[in-house]
C-alpha cells in the first residue's frame, strides 16, 4: 500500500508531506508524491512558482516542485500530471481536485495526506483543492491545517497495532 500526498510546494503541503514520511516510515508503506501543474500561469503565481513577469515554463516548475518533493521526500515516488485549462468551465483548481481524485482512486492509497487550512470547513473557497479531496470516501484522509513540527517519536509512541 501506499500514502498519498498532493504537493505544490506551499508550507501546509510541506508539512503534510514531512508527516507522510514519517507515517510511512513508521507503518513501512511507500509514499507517493503528486504535484498537479495545470497550464494557467496565473495559477502557477498564485502559488508562488513563479514571479510576476516571469515566463510560464511547465518543465521549469515540474523541475522546481520535483526537487521541492525531493528535498522533502528523497525516497519518495515522485508523480506529476499537467493538465489542460481547455474545458471552459472549469477552473484550474476544479482540474487540479480532478486529478487528484483520479490518481487517488487509481493508486488507492492507505491515506492521503493533505496541507489545508480548508479541508473539512463548511464553507470552503473556490481556489482550495482541499474540501473537495477531502470528501471524497473513497480513502482516509489526514489534514494538516498548521505548519507545526512532529517527529517520529510522537507517531511510534502512540501508534497501536
Amino acid at each position: 500500500m501506499s500514502l498519498l500526498v498532493p504537493f505544490d510546494a506551499s508550507q501546509l503541503a510541506t508539512t503534510a508531506l514531512e508527516r507522510a514520511v514519517m507515517f510511512g516510515s513508521v507503518l513501512e508503506e511507500d509514499v507517493v508524491v503528486l504535484t498537479v501543474i495545470p497550464d494557467d500561469p496565473a495559477y502557477a503565481r498564485e502559488r508562488g512558482w513563479i514571479t510576476e513577469g516571469e515566463p510560464f515554463e511547465m518543465d521549469a516548475i515540474e523541475s522546481g516542485l520535483t526537487a521541492r518533493a525531493n528535498d522533502v521526500a528523497p525516497a519518495a515516488t515522485v508523480r506529476t500530471v499537467r493538465v489542460s485549462s481547455d474545458e471552459p468551465t472549469a477552473t484550474s483548481t476544479t482540474n487540479v481536485v480532478r486529478e487528484i481524485r483520479r490518481v487517488a482512486g487509481e493508486i488507492d492509497p492507505t491515506v492521503l495526506f493533505i496541507g489545508s487550512e480548508n479541508a473539512g470547513s463548511v464553507i470552503a473557497p473556490q481556489s482550495s483543492v482541499g474540501s473537495p479531496v477531502a470528501n471524497d470516501q473513497r480513502y482516509d484522509v489526514y489534514v494538516v491545517r498548521e505548519s507545526t513540527k512532529t517527529d517520529a517519536s510522537d507517531l511510534e509512541s502512540t501508534a497501536e497495532f
